[in-house]
């Protein structure tokens, strides 16, 4: 049996307020020891996604802006070219709308709803809505599928959502932003299709286990074995309907590490 873990970053493994994973550390330290695929799953942008694997000792597939990219490394696991299209150093896998189109979208309603997204704001601005350093804001303005928008009056969220959906386009909810996503995407549907692989090349023999905390992560916690819910920091759960959801004690890196220690003292007692 083999393990591998899909996981939403910030408000997860990373810190809402800080973006730290020092309280992660303990269990990501085992998870490399023990070869786990730990599988990013969230709204970033691949830049973003490069250094933070950088910063964690990471090579593993990823997923990106909302389910609109699946990366694996080129060769990962001996597996070659038989994943996806080959862009060098990955194979990618694309189901995203190009960014042009959503920019498009949201030029023509922005007055309307009063809304800005990314492509709107200066470096600047992100880092200061985000609580990010003006380098690592800079990374997440640089989209390839997707746009983070913010909107004035949140009530006419549901009649932008019926405007979008006639352009292909549909909004989700992340910890602090509106997205902007194709219609053919999200978390789910890129996490069905990452573990499609895994099954071809591992068998069936594979448990995946899913952490997330926001709306934007739901369709990601319901196509997993063991689905973790991890709590807002005012220590509020996102609500979820999801089979065998487990909630986890606290928020930020310090809740996921309680909770990803648990299965693997769990995996390790049933399967050793």
């Amino acid at each position: 049996m083999k393990l591998v873990i899909f996981t939403d970053l910030d408000g997860c493994i990373l810190n809402h307020d800080d973006y730290s994973f020092e309280g992660a550390q303990p269990s990501l330290a085992r998870i490399k020891r023990a070869n786990i695929p730990l599988i990013y799953t969230t709204s970033k942008t691949k830049t973003e996604v490069e250094l933070l694997q950088e910063e964690m000792g990471i090579r593993e597939p990823f997923i990106v802006e909302n389910g609109a990219a699946v990366f694996f490394p080129s060769g990962y696991s001996e597996w070659g070219i038989k994943i996806g299209t080959i862009m060098p150093p990955y194979n990618l896998i694309r189901r995203g709308k190009p960014y042009s189109e959503i920019r498009k979208f949201l030029e023509r309603v922005k007055i309307q709803f009063d809304i800005r997204g990314f492509g709107d704001l200066t470096v600047r601005e992100i880092a200061e809505l985000a609580g990010l350093p003006e380098e690592k804001a800079k990374l997440a303005k640089e989209r390839e599928f997707t746009e983070p928008f913010l909107i004035r009056n949140e009530e006419d969220i549901d009649r932008l959502k019926d405007l979008a959906l006639h352009e292909d386009i549909k909004i989700t909810k992340g910890g602090r932003f509106y997205h902007f996503i194709g219609i053919h995407q999200d978390k789910g549907e890129a996490v069905k299709i990452t573990k499609y692989i895994f099954r071809q090349y591992n068998g069936s023999d594979v448990l995946f286990i899913g952490v997330g905390d926001s709306a934007n992560d739901l369709p990601m916690l319901e196509n997993v074995d063991i689905p973790i819910l991890i709590p807002h920091p005012d220590g509020s759960y996102e609500k979820a309907d999801v089979s065998n959801l487990i909630r986890a004690e606290y928020p930020g890196s310090k809740g996921w590490n309680k909770s990803v220690e648990k299965i693997l003292d769990d995996f390790e007692r049933n399967h050793t």
